[in-house]
């Protein structure tokens, strides 16, 4: 893409945007760079050394009208005032992904999907990398992909897309495409249609060809169900925990097995992650890694010695026999679903925060099964409270973790678990997500 003296505006300057800033500089752009918040002191540095022109804390509108193309963060919503001008006037908008992909000619293993997204990009990335590959890693995670196209000349990328990033991509090709489930997030963002926010996740196969794969949930009912309505031609390559898959990957007694150029089979036992999710996660990682040719045996050292993400189901100590588990990034019921799936003793659970229109019926009969108290860690409980009154006999209430964590301490017993799992944002009592995480694990830590 020609550049030479057109004006880019870069619309939001984080991680994303100024990776956009770098690499638009790079290529000849006329950058402008603006952020309706504040703009992170590091960040700033980093545009004035570039010597592009920026501002923060608000929009000045014809200068952003005057745009050629604006690339957007992937926060901004349709709705912005400023994205309705650009969109009345005509202008082209692309996410920061789109940008980048203008750039290089590496090849892209791209995942989405409203669960195990992170997951499954870090240990892809994992096995990539210990497979000597070089490899970058980018997307919802890591560092810009605009930044590492402008600067570093990696032959492949792992990139973790968002559906807010996908609806932003026109042009972009994944030559792997992973679509790890879809169950209703961010509606809000979609009119509140489930199909919209389907198309959305669908984009990651747009403009794949026949040279290319498309790595999907086959256990997923609304995955299956859109693929028999459109008309891909990608080599379609499905992975399931419940039936057979000749051309793909399942689980089979214990064994995960991969059927894609000859069968590679390795017992869940050996896993370094745990739960039925991690199984599918994990299937759909392997089958990336055996498309571009890594051994058997690094994918095998690869998933028995990966360590996951900081908090996702994170264990933190175990306190005269008590597991404490972080899993503060579960911010939403059906993440929460796959902690409590995966726990396999009696446990306590906190959970709350900022609801977003949560239904917790979903989480009913693992509730039974599972949890003999509830610590509600919120300033809004109620909801929880009527959702589980006649099911769980002890619900406590907590105003802070070190609070929650000293319920969790005297409700648990030897050989049971204390699990963080809020199903709920983290606005009302945290900065985020990381913020709970990390207070609730200070707290343990102080046992």
């Amino acid at each position: 893409m020609e550049g030479r003296n057109k004006k880019i505006v870069i619309l939001g300057a984080g991680e994303s945007g100024v990776g956009a800033a770098v690499l638009g500089h790079k290529t000849g752009w006329n950058v402008f760079v603006s952020d309706f918040g504040k703009i992170k002191p590091s960040f700033q540095e980093e545009l004035q050394q570039l010597g592009v022109e920026w501002e923060q804390e608000q929009h000045t509108e014809e200068k952003i009208l005057a745009a050629d193309l604006v690339i957007k963060s992937p926060g901004i919503p349709d709705k912005a005032p400023i994205i309705k001008k650009l969109k009345e006037k005509g202008t082209k908008i692309i996410s920061e992904i789109e940008f980048a992909g203008y750039y290089t000619n590496a090849k892209m293993i791209c995942i989405t999907g409203s669960n195990g997204k992170t997951t499954t990009t870090m240990l892809t990335y994992h096995t990539f990398k210990k497979a000597g590959l070089n490899v970058g890693l980018a997307g919802n995670i890591g560092r810009s992909l605009a930044k590492q196209v402008a600067e570093e000349n990696h032959e492949y990328y792992i990139l973790e897309l968002s559906s807010f990033q996908l609806d932003d991509m026109f042009e972009f090709k994944a030559d792997v495409a992973i679509l790890l489930n879809i169950t209703p997030d961010h509606l809000d963002r979609y009119d509140y249609q489930m199909q919209n926010y389907v198309n959305s996740k669908f984009r990651i196969t747009q403009n794949q060809t026949s040279a290319d794969y498309f790595i999907y949930n086959a256990d997923d009912p609304v995955i299956t169900e859109e693929i028999s309505r459109r008309k891909l031609s990608v080599n379609l390559v499905p992975f399931s925990i419940k039936t057979e898959q000749p051309q793909g990957a399942y689980l089979e007694e214990e064994q995960l097995i991969i059927n894609i150029k000859e069968q590679f089979t390795m017992s869940i036992h050996d896993l370094a992650l745990k739960g039925k999710h991690n199984a599918q996660n994990s299937l759909a990682s392997g089958l990336a890694s055996r498309i571009v040719d890594i051994r058997k045996e690094t994918i095998r050292e690869s998933f028995s010695d990966f360590v996951n993400v900081e908090h996702r189901l994170e264990f933190v100590a175990k306190v005269h026999g008590i597991e404490f588990i972080n899993d503060s990034k579960a911010t939403n019921v059906n993440s929460t679903w796959f902690a409590l799936e995966s726990m396999d003793k009696p446990t306590v659970w906190i959970v709350g925060g900022v609801d977003k229109g949560n239904n917790y019926d979903e989480l009913l009969d693992l509730v039974k099964a599972k949890v003999k108290a509830i610590i509600c860690l919120g300033t809004e409980n109620q909801k929880i409270i009527d959702s589980f009154k006649g099911v769980v006999e002890t619900i406590v209430e907590a105003k802070s973790a070190v609070e929650a964590v000293g319920f969790g301490y005297r409700l648990a017993k030897k050989d049971e678990a204390v699990l963080l799992s809020p199903a709920c944002a983290s606005f009302d009592l945290f900065e985020n997500y990381e913020d709970r995480g990390n207070q609730f694990k200070a707290a343990v830590r102080s046992l």
